[in-house]
């Protein structure tokens, strides 16, 4: 089985996938951006360093998944992680123009073929402003200069991209403003009941939490 949790910047994607590892008995992988030495200067000037950002997630982001999830996989384990190869994509669209954003492309779809399709596509959901406060409140360096219009934008594109079929692969869309997962051990159990009801996994109870 294997599980990816999608979403805006500060939805709680990490901490969501660390929090239901326990209960899918599940190896977990996390995407590695703290790495990414051009990430602050994006921020800071996004037309200048759009593309050079984006490149470095596309082969960070293919190389830990190309070399991880094949083998997770076949070993027969259960794998959960906060982030998709094809999301990458979205990134490129909204920072990447002209020709660049043409050469990206190419790129990406040749990588893409190569990378495993996850079961279950779990779409955490928030507004503007929740993400926003989110984002303040853990407080991450490189994220200081982070304007809001921009998660904005990511936020309308991400429902976008989403509101299609994914790759063939089934969606499970979770509204997350009003849930605390990081204090409430029920709205963990809330979030795993759905995901087990969408993948036909026993126990679950039907529609607790739409």
């Amino acid at each position: 089985m294997y599980i990816a949790i999608e979403g805006v910047i500060g939805v709680g994607k990490t901490t969501l996938a660390r929090l239901l590892q326990p209960a899918f008995e599940a190896e977990v992988l996390l995407e590695v951006f703290e790495e990414n030495p051009f990430l602050s200067d994006f921020y800071g000037d996004r037309a200048r360093y759009a593309f050079q950002t984006q490149i470095f997630f596309l082969l960070s982001r293919y190389h830990q998944q190309n070399n991880n999830v094949p083998n997770i996989l076949a070993a027969g384990k259960n794998l959960i992680s906060d982030y998709t190869f094809a999301k990458d994509a979205l990134f490129a669209g909204i920072n990447i123009k002209g020709d660049e954003l043409q050469m990206y492309h190419r790129v990406h779809e040749a990588l893409g073929e190569k990378i495993p399709k996850p079961d279950l596509l779990v779409y955490l959901q928030a507004t503007t402003d929740t993400l926003m406060s989110r984002i303040a409140f853990r407080d991450r360096p490189y994220e200081r200069q982070m304007e809001r219009a921009y998660i904005d934008e990511l936020n309308v594109a991400y429902d976008e991209f989403f509101s299609k079929p994914f790759d063939h692969t089934p969606i499970l869309k979770i509204d997350t403003n009003d849930l605390n997962i990081i204090h409430n051990a029920e709205h963990i159990k809330l979030i795993e009941n759905r995901i087990r009801e969408a993948l036909g996994l026993s126990p679950y109870q039907p529609a607790l939490l739409k």
